[in-house]
């Protein structure tokens, strides 16, 4: 977030703490939570760009490597072996790998929506900021599940193929997305022969997204689009502004 504020001042744009705009007027870009944000994107005037919550689940096998399937709380309750579960975008419960649907939170609504998974590994994670179908900047995030960022840049052969797995993603599925979107991929391991595969890990809203070790300045590009002016808002990105109650 500092790193963000820092690039947004020397843009010449005034950077405020939520608490700060109490007497603020739009129009205004946001970065940070769905809660604050959804709270102040009517009196500031930004409209919040974020993938459909069944995106992931919709998308092929050969971009997921793994079976994933929208449910809810209710059902995922149900489930009788080791499963990831997640919200697909608020952090309403943590991100795990479960025993079983006993061991999810009892205390939300059952209709709470969740993504389900196989268990698969990932030896390493990559954030991917998206503007316009193409890779603004990113970065790695972790390796075999442990927090591990470094500049997307200097990966070569990963780059290039992380590229080219992007590149047939959005040829294929690039509608089924807004123009300013992060997407995470990573290297899946095949259980049954050495090497790995590229495959989506998830999708998320660039504007409640960690930068890592991405470049600052191209994170910022696709942040101001992802969560800018509502009067600025594309026609083709209306279907994934953010319902905010207002």
């Amino acid at each position: 977030m500092e790193l963000l504020a820092g690039e947004a001042t020397k843009r010449g744009m005034e950077v405020l703490a939520a608490e700060e705009t109490r007497t603020a007027v739009g129009p205004a870009y946001w970065y940070g939570g769905p809660v604050a944000g959804a709270g102040l994107a009517g009196r500031l005037g930004f409209a919040l760009l974020e993938p459909e919550d069944d995106w992931l689940a919709r998308l092929p096998k050969e971009f997921t490597g793994r079976e994933v399937r929208m449910a809810t709380l209710a059902d995922a309750w149900a489930v009788d072996r080791p499963t990831f579960a997640k919200p697909p975008r608020d952090k309403s419960f943590r991100a795990d790998v479960y025993a079983d649907g006993s061991r999810l939170p009892t205390d939300l609504d059952p209709a709470t929506p969740v993504l389900l998974s196989d268990v698969v590994t990932f030896a390493a994670e990559y954030r991917l900021f998206l503007l316009d179908g193409r890779i603004a900047t990113g970065s790695r995030y972790a390796v075999f599940g442990r927090l591990d960022p470094r500049p997307l840049d200097g990966h070569g052969t990963v780059a290039q193929e992380i590229t080219e797995f992007v590149d047939l993603l959005v040829a294929e599925t690039g509608s089924a997305l807004p123009s300013a979107v992060v997407v995470d991929v990573g290297q899946l391991l095949d259980p049954y022969r050495p090497g790995h595969r590229w495959a989506v890990v998830e999708a998320n809203m660039a504007w409640f997204s960690h930068a890592y070790a991405a470049d600052p300045a191209r994170v910022l590009d696709v942040v101001l689009r992802a969560a800018g002016p509502r009067e600025r808002v594309a026609p083709r990105d209306q279907a994934f502004v953010r319902h905010c109650g207002l």
